[in-house]
């Protein structure tokens, strides 16, 4: 239903508008490709739409300023890492405070205790232990999982994301086996020797793969999020919990996206019970931190092995790891940040911005769909998949780098990778609306 050629020609000229607009960033992307791999500080960077990546000037609220001048309205806030909004003036304060009395001893600051006990009160687990990304804070984890249990492999979802851990970077083949996920570079080792993988929303696929008695833990987001959102099927979290617990699996949630639906993530607002949990990005309002937290009992079984005298070489830690300005941001965030309150303001904008999506396709009698996750919301060119593996299947990349492009030309900037909107408090329902008329007429122009 979708007129290639006619596709193209609207990118193209859309290509065209965006080198127009945009000559300072071209003259900063050319010359970043004398000293950066790629040009970029960091590879998927390489993934935004038009020939070179922007370079911002400043981001405040829901907004940035590209260094041509030109103002968007940011949907993307650093994949949830300014899940807040950018520029908080607490963590502003804290930062600026803690770098006037030193920033890492090795040492515990007095903010410590403070964030350990609101992660506690927020998701429910009443240990926490520091980490410097949710990629450190899963590897941890498993490793954790590994010598409670004393199984050698971890379980994870087709198609699921956990950062950079490379026991997480595995697929399921069109034959059921376990293989290395496309463009892994370089795997350390074959992930079919240390992984299990199950589709998302299958529980008999996974109650006989746990049956099996190798897995010592289960590493899963409540609905997947970077193949795009996929939620779960009525009980299905349920049904998870009780075949882990049958079969003596560990569950471990990563709340690291998927916090945005409350302020201590799915795990709170649909009564998940994990034995453990990561997440990452948004608590500290922009600085790298994440945390994990643990059960009672997951806590006292790991504090032998943490007061040993060879924790440093166990494969858990870093120098930088819970250092003071970590634990100030993250303290500032979580304190003016990310509460009811917060959710309250940035949920009702997702609804809104699912309804206007909703309303264009049904208007032109298109056969995609619309999801949402707490403040977040993901468009689809399909119906809603429910599984990683479909979710994966459904992606068009021309489709979504010409919608990705049409709304930069126009002021708005949509996550790279899939088709995201992530809301926080300072948007408003103007901007809402703003994308709502543009990706309406970006659909209009491509029907014809």
């Amino acid at each position: 239903m979708i007129d290639r050629d006619r596709l193209a020609a609207l990118r193209a000229a859309e290509e065209e508008r965006f080198l127009a607009t945009h000559p300072r960033s071209a003259e900063l992307a050319t010359a970043a490709r004398g000293s950066l791999l790629a040009g970029v500080p960091m590879p998927w960077m390489t993934r935004w739409p038009g020939a070179f990546p922007l370079t911002f000037a400043e981001a405040r609220g829901a907004r940035f300023t590209d260094v041509d001048g030109i103002e968007y309205v940011d949907l993307c806030l650093g994949d949830t890492g300014a899940m807040t909004g950018h520029a908080l003036p607490a963590v502003a304060e804290a930062i600026a405070a803690r770098a006037t009395t030193g920033l890492t001893t090795m040492l515990p600051s007095t903010d410590a205790t403070w964030v350990a006990e609101e992660l506690a009160r927020r998701f429910g687990l009443p240990c926490w232990q520091l980490a410097m990304s949710a990629t450190d804070a899963n590897r941890f984890v498993l490793r954790f999982a590994r010598a409670l249990t004393g199984r050698p492999r971890i379980a994870v979802m087709d198609w699921c994301y956990h950062g950079t851990v490379d026991e997480t970077l595995a697929v399921l083949s069109s034959t059921g086996e376990v293989i290395a996920r496309p463009g892994a570079l370089g795997p350390q080792v074959d992930v079919a020797l240390t992984t299990a993988v199950v589709p998302f929303n299958d529980l008999d696929a996974l109650d006989r793969r746990l049956a099996l008695g190798d897995v010592a833990c289960l590493l899963m987001e409540p609905a997947l999020t970077n193949i795009g959102i996929v939620l779960p099927a009525p009980g299905y979290l349920e049904g998870v919990r009780a075949v882990t617990r049958e079969h003596g699996v560990l569950l471990v949630i990563d709340e690291t996206h998927t916090m945005c639906a409350g302020p201590g993530g799915a795990s709170a607002a649909w009564g998940l019970e994990p034995d453990l949990l990561v997440v990452g990005k948004a608590i500290g309002g922009g600085v790298p931190v994440a945390a994990y937290g643990m059960t009672a009992s997951v806590a006292e079984a790991l504090t032998g092995p943490m007061l040993g005298h060879e924790i440093d070489v166990a494969g858990v830690g870093g120098t930088l790891t819970g250092n003071a300005l970590a634990l100030a941001a993250t303290r500032a965030t979580l304190s003016t940040a990310l509460r009811e309150e917060d959710f309250a303001i940035a949920v009702p904008l997702a609804e809104r911005f699912t309804d206007g999506v909703a309303e264009v396709f049904e208007q032109h009698s298109l056969p995609w769909t619309v999801q949402r996750l707490g403040a977040r919301a993901e468009y689809w060119f399909c119906p809603p998949p429910r599984t990683g593996a479909e979710a994966a299947a459904a992606g068009d990349e021309e489709l979504e780098a010409y919608f990705h492009l049409w709304a930069l030309n126009r002021g708005i900037l949509l996550t790279p990778f899939h088709n995201m909107a992530l809301f926080s408090p300072f948007h408003t329902a103007a901007d809402v609306d703003l994308h709502t008329s543009v990706f309406a007429e970006a659909v209009s122009a491509l029907l014809g």
